[in-house]
């Protein structure tokens, strides 16, 4: 590069940025000042969503470990399908409010809508601590719902709007794996907080969610003075950083400045088939994570260890499973390949599906739920980053996304519905059933694959105009 280009692209300010070439952008910055600056922004933005993430899962899936502590008794769960129908009430909201959610994001800001999802699904959740009824523990439920709709696809929206397509997978990785770590010892957590049981007049159980709730409104209110916000707003950053990581991702994939959300571009981008392609796999990924989630401690219940024994023993395949989850990321994004590794990870899973549903010993089947655990969460992350890497707009970003998300809810609302109380201890219908989204995931990734590698192939050979309306865009695969 001339010294007189260098000149001018230093000069350049950020809304000037969508009318440079890539090139320019992306190469007078000094190598070390880059790598300064996303470690700034890794510090700052993947440890606190991710412990927020983490909270919420807790939340959302502690209804499993109340269970097995007095809740069923107290509440009559054991009628009929009362369990899965308190579990699955949660997603229905969850997957009505995903849209709206990200649309709303970008209108009142990360720091105070994170703040507000934070803060109510805390109070959501403090309440079950005093349900007297099994209605009023539905009701809860479909609260908590509400307020964790919005959550997770503005922490992925976020994530993937500072970071480059090839080092997403990564990041989203560590936002996933650091709240994987922490959920895995939540029941041993859950277990002292049960002991508990009689202080204020309240059953252990109960105190799960109480003390749980309070932590989630105190966290949520702390998280108000330090989530980030948008690249184009980010207060943390010197003016020279924060226009190093947009003209970065200006360089990558030509969509550093928001683009004006509109009813025709919503439209437009629902009526992408990539989108629902997309939303499959998540979907697809989440029924074994959430089948993990709210059914792990009963089905070691089951294989007849104790109370303390089961809450314990559901820590190690979590771990197991973000030490899973960071190896795939870093493979991904080393080889920009997202697809095989994915269905690799779907293998896992299916292989512990079929140990935990057939074997005899209880250790067989324990390492089953090591290959369930590790194979879900891996491809959590993994759908994220493959439908990232292969869009472009803040607009189709924050709708696809939200679509995503959404559709892990209904993921979660089979996973719920299928591993039904008739069916207890082994599950084998809810098995099998998780089992067939696994291979169809394989199917799907199949033919997207074939699409996107013709795609761009069209492109390359000049048969087509720019993918996805941006220059020098091509797909991932």
């Amino acid at each position: 590069m001339s010294s007189s280009d260098s000149k001018h692209s230093s000069d350049l300010k950020v809304e000037d940025v969508e009318k440079v070439k890539a090139p320019a952008l992306d190469a007078h910055y000094d190598p070390a000042l880059v790598r300064k600056t996303l470690r700034r922004n890794d510090l700052r933005i993947l440890p606190l969503l991710g412990f927020l993430y983490a909270v919420a899962l807790i939340d959302r899936t502690n209804l499993g470990i109340a269970r097995i502590a007095g809740m069923e008794v107290d509440l009559k769960l054991y009628l009929g399908e009362r369990y899965s129908i308190a579990s699955m009430s949660y997603f229905i909201p969850y997957i009505l409010l995903q849209v709206p959610g990200n649309l709303i994001l970008r209108k009142i800001g990360a720091r105070n809508w994170l703040t507000i999802c934070v803060v109510g699904w805390g109070a959501a959740q403090l309440g079950m601590g005093f349900v007297p009824t099994w209605g009023w523990l539905v009701f809860c439920r479909v609260w908590l719902g509400v307020f964790e709709a919005g959550f997770f696809p503005a922490c992925v929206f976020i994530i993937s709007t500072w970071y480059k397509r090839h080092e997403v997978q990564k990041r989203l990785a560590v936002f996933y794996l650091s709240s994987l770590v922490i959920t895995s010892f939540s029941s041993i957590f859950a277990y002292a907080l049960t002991l508990l049981k009689g202080k204020g007049g309240l059953n252990g159980w109960a105190w799960i969610f109480v003390i749980e709730g309070v932590i989630t409104i105190v966290l949520g209110i702390l998280a108000y003075l330090f989530i980030p916000d948008f690249p184009d707003k980010a207060t943390f950053l010197s003016p020279e950083q924060r226009k190093l990581v947009l003209d970065r991702v200006e360089a990558d994939r030509g969509d550093s400045i928001p683009d004006e959300i509109t009813k025709a571009k919503v439209f437009k981008h629902l009526t992408d088939p990539l989108v629902w392609a997309y939303a499959f796999m998540f979907l697809a990924s989440t029924v074994p994570a959430y089948a993990i989630g709210f059914f792990i401690t009963i089905i070691l219940f089951s294989m007849g260890y104790t109370l303390t024994e089961a809450l314990c023993l559901t820590a190690p395949p979590g771990i197991a499973a973000a030490v899973s989850v960071y190896i795939f990321a870093h493979i991904s994004d080393k080889t920009k390949r997202r697809a095989i590794w994915l269905a690799v990870q779907n293998l896992m899973c299916i292989t512990g599906l079929l140990i935990t549903a057939y074997a005899n010993a209880n250790g067989v089947r324990y390492f089953g739920l090591f290959l369930v655990n590790a194979g879900a969460s891996g491809c959590v992350p993994g759908v994220l980053a493959y439908s990232s890497n292969n869009m472009t707009s803040h607009s189709k970003r924050a709708v696809q996304t939200a679509i995503i998300v959404a559709a892990g809810g209904i993921g979660g609302i089979i996973a719920t519905t299928a591993f039904q109380q008739k069916d207890y201890p082994r599950y084998i219908p809810g098995m099998w059933v998780t089992i067939a989204f696994q291979f169809a995931m394989i199917g799907l990734l199949g033919v997207t694959t074939f699409v996107l590698h013709r795609r761009n192939q069209l492109r390359r050979e000049g048969k087509v105009g720019p993918l996805e309306g941006t220059e020098d865009f091509y797909y991932t695969l």
